[in-house]
């Protein structure tokens, strides 16, 4: 059947104010434009869905059973509507593990002071493409490369390796640095999903630690905490999750990780260009 939310919508509005009169007031059209619309979609139902009586309209008997379905039909319309619009309202920035670390407050402020039309949303998920590729986010923040046939991707600071290791270590508790060679030496908790760790850190090295993995952040500091293994995380990861027990050094000779935005080729989000400008003065200015 090939009836419309236009049909539908003049239908509701002439059944309830019982005239095509005063229906065509209501929708700011004429009152033939009206009566043609009805007309329309009473020849695709097959049957005639208002009568005229010499005050206006009344319903038929399957008008009677019509209406109630338009009603529900218009009202999930109007509510899409409010969605999309609400959606374009709302830049949705998605970060694995952690978002931008110390800067992440001083952007969420500065974007809610220059920015009244588009709000930002930070947005968490557990993924490769912390929840992009998922549609949970419109861009995300990504410390790996990403699928660049699917993917665009800007790299907007970089980020110094911490190592992260039980408060109570007996030979790490009064370092100030480490290496990774004495990493090595350690049980070292990584989440191959989504973390930057991998042996490719040891690569050409005389040797290679023993790698516990876990499933997400939570996990990797429970099992950091117990003494069972050591962390490296990018820096942000300490300033989002804080933890009683753990302690964060900086890795002397760990290689910066570079802090991409991402966002689907054929979707350029509204806001993109002045989020990548400031997350990338941020990182800038340290």
């Amino acid at each position: 059947m090939d009836w419309n939310l236009r049909e539908l919508r003049f239908f509701v509005v002439a059944a309830e104010a019982g005239s095509f009169t005063e229906a065509a007031e209501q929708l700011h059209v004429s009152q033939a434009a009206v009566s043609r619309t009805i007309a329309g979609l009473e020849r695709t139902v097959g049957d005639r869905l208002l009568r005229r009586v010499p005050r206006g309209c009344e319903l038929t008997t399957p008008g009677q059973l019509i209406v109630p379905h338009a009603r529900r039909v218009l009202s999930e319309a109007d509510s899409f509507t409010s969605f999309l619009r609400s959606r374009q309202a709302v830049l949705r920035l998605g970060y694995a593990w952690a978002a931008i670390g110390r800067h992440t407050a001083r952007l969420q402020r500065d974007w809610a002071q220059r920015h009244d039309a588009v709000e930002l949303q930070l947005v968490r998920h557990n993924s490769p493409t912390a929840g992009l590729a998922e549609g949970l986010c419109d861009v995300a923040i990504v410390r790996r490369a990403v699928d660049e046939k699917h993917f665009k991707s800007v790299v907007v600071g970089l980020e110094r390796r911490l190592v992260a290791f039980a408060s109570d270590d007996s030979q790490w508790s009064r370092r100030r640095q480490l290496s990774l060679a004495e990493i090595a030496d350690r049980a070292v908790v990584i989440d191959p999903r989504v973390g930057t760790t991998s042996s490719e850190l040891w690569h050409g090295a005389a040797a290679q630690p023993r790698f516990i993995e876990s499933a997400d952040v939570d996990s990797w500091l429970d099992t950091i905490a117990a003494g069972r293994g050591v962390g490296i995380t990018a820096d942000a990861t300490a300033h989002h999750h804080a933890r009683p027990g753990v302690i964060f050094r900086p890795i002397k000779d760990g290689p910066r990780i570079p802090v991409r935005l991402a966002w689907w080729h054929d979707h350029r989000p509204t806001g993109l260009s002045d989020l990548v400008d400031s997350v990338t003065q941020l990182y800038a200015t340290g």
